[in-house]
């Protein structure tokens, strides 16, 4: 038995045709503009002199900016750290994530409810007492069917839904970059902390063998009766002074290692990349930026990751205005049902038409909603304002630290000589008696003071080197998914979980300039 005809066939042909027109209507809600930023064209900074002609000066990569300090010792640490953080897996795992997201939302485009139904139903009745004979009955009835809905996505909600999407998961590939952008400068920056406060040890070691010497020599001559015990305990407390500050570098150090460990993903401990002693510290007094700052800030991954969240939101606008309208949606039952009873006849079902849902009486519901969205997208708008602000502020403070930093260091380079030569002089004339045991004293301290302030100076030097580089974006590189999430972690996540392609299907290199509505990624 035919369960419909040729007539229900080309009706039912008209109607999903005319759907599929209706679908492409109209898609409510503002399309995404990147905020503008109005004083960023005007910002024409040179950062203190360390923007300059290219072909002038040093070239260097951003992506590898830290090899302006020719370490390699760094660089083992931020290849390891690169490959084995914590902090850059999780952030690769929320590219995922968000990868299957925009995955259930492209999928709102198609029919959402294509369901097989069945049942088979054993029934027995029993009927005794009363005026009619006692009887039983046995029968089976068995039914099944194929039930599809499709809501048309006549306002562009689900539209928006899949661009909102989509800008999430660029906004994921940004932040991945800004965790690289962290996790250089940390390591960068503990790394020559850890130098900085290696040499400082050796610093006060030396300061304190020098001054265990002079209280040695004051007491065998208070001994012996020629000098007060004046000079004695000066001597003594001076000494011990020097030596108390080492255990708090000691502390120091190995608070350093063990930050460095964590962002490496090792257990506190040994770190074979750092000698045991610490070679001077690098000699790199400027930064070299061969890029107009205003265009390195824009790229920012951070920066970037702003603006895509702001894009997120803006699709929820159109999201949530859809409310306003009607829901239409198509929905169709082919069905067959039957029982064992003798005579009684199979039945099929064929019903499909279209269906209308819409909240008339909402009671400022919708409209507060739109109200909530919008709201929340000017927030977003203001962070992205604020991020860029921040940004620059980065910058700026970083370049004038290093150019300050390098003027402060040429000064206390000739105080620790000057430093130096009193401490001899000092103890000349102590010896030759023509000065006492105070003046050898305060020329110790002043030596020890002017060494460990230009060590000090050194190294926060450095520190806006890497800053300034932090601050300009650099330190990332496109890497895939295999680079960020060990092989041994994606096979536990196949094992558990059907991926498909996700774990394999290759990153965009460069995120489009807006989002794009119709889904550009393979989710399936």
């Amino acid at each position: 038995m035919a369960l419909f005809s040729g007539r229900g066939v080309s009706r039912v042909g008209v109607i999903f045709g005319a759907a599929l027109t209706l679908t492409a209507c109209t898609t409510l809600g503002p399309d995404y503009q990147e905020p503008e930023v109005a004083w960023l064209d005007d910002w024409k900074t040179t950062l203190y002199g360390q923007v300059g002609d290219p072909g002038q000066q040093t070239q260097v990569d951003l992506r590898f900016w830290w090899r302006v300090f020719d370490d390699p010792a760094l660089d083992r640490l931020i290849a390891s750290a690169r490959a084995s953080s914590p902090g850059l897996r999780i952030a690769a795992l929320r590219i995922l994530e968000s990868r299957a997201q925009l995955g259930i939302a492209g999928s709102t485009l198609y029919p959402q409810v294509q369901q097989v139904v069945g049942a088979i139903d054993y029934v027995n009745t029993t009927q005794r007492g009363g005026a009619l004979p006692s009887q039983s009955q046995d029968f089976a009835s068995y039914q099944a069917g194929f039930n599809i809905a499709w809501e048309l996505d006549f306002w562009g909600r689900f539209r928006r839904g899949i661009e909102s999407a989509d800008a999430a998961f660029f906004a994921s590939i940004a932040n991945q970059r800004d965790a690289q952008v962290l996790l250089t400068a940390q390591v960068a920056d503990f790394y020559y902390a850890y130098r900085t406060t290696q040499l400082r040890i050796a610093i006060a070691e030396k300061n304190a063998a020098i001054q265990k010497r002079s209280y040695e020599i004051t007491e065998r001559i208070y001994r012996s009766g020629q000098d007060s015990e004046l000079d004695l305990q000066q001597a003594r407390t001076q000494y011990l002074a020097t030596l108390s500050t080492i255990p708090e570098l000691q502390i120091s150090l190995v608070r350093i290692r063990n930050a460095l460990c964590t962002l490496l993903g090792r257990p506190p401990g040994h770190l074979p990349e750092l000698a045991d002693e610490a070679d001077p510290l690098p000699a790199v007094d400027t930064a070299h930026v061969t890029g107009i700052p205003a265009q390195l800030l824009i790229r920012r991954p951070d920066v970037r990751a702003a603006a895509w969240q702001v894009a997120t939101q803006s699709a929820q606008i159109g999201i949530a205005e859809a409310e306003f309208y009607p829901s239409i949606s198509l929905s169709g039952t082919i069905g067959w049902s039957g029982t064992t009873l003798g005579g009684s006849p199979d039945t099929g079902t064929l019903a499909v038409g279209p269906g209308v849902v819409w909240n008339i009486f909402d009671y400022g519901r919708i409209a507060n909603n739109v109200r909530v969205q919008d709201a929340r997208l000017q927030q977003l708008i203001e962070q992205y304002q604020l991020t860029v602000l921040q940004a620059a502020q980065e910058i700026d403070n970083a370049a004038i630290s290093v150019v300050k930093y390098a003027e402060q260091h040429k000064v206390l380079s000739d105080a620790v000589s000057a430093s130096n030569r009193a401490l001899e002089l000092a103890n000349s004339q102590y010896r030759e008696g023509y000065a006492g045991f105070q003046r050898v004293l305060d020329a110790q301290r002043a030596a020890f003071s002017q060494a460990e302030r230009e060590l000090i100076n050194r190294g926060n030097n450095i520190s806006a080197i890497v800053a300034l580089y932090k601050g300009l974006g650099g330190g990332w590189l496109d890497m895939t998914l295999d680079q960020m999430i060990p092989a041994q972690t994606r096979r536990a996540m196949q094992e558990r979980t059907d991926w498909g392609k996700l774990l394999d299907e290759p990153l965009p290199v460069s995120a489009p300039d807006a989002p794009s509505a119709s889904g550009s990624q393979n989710n399936e």
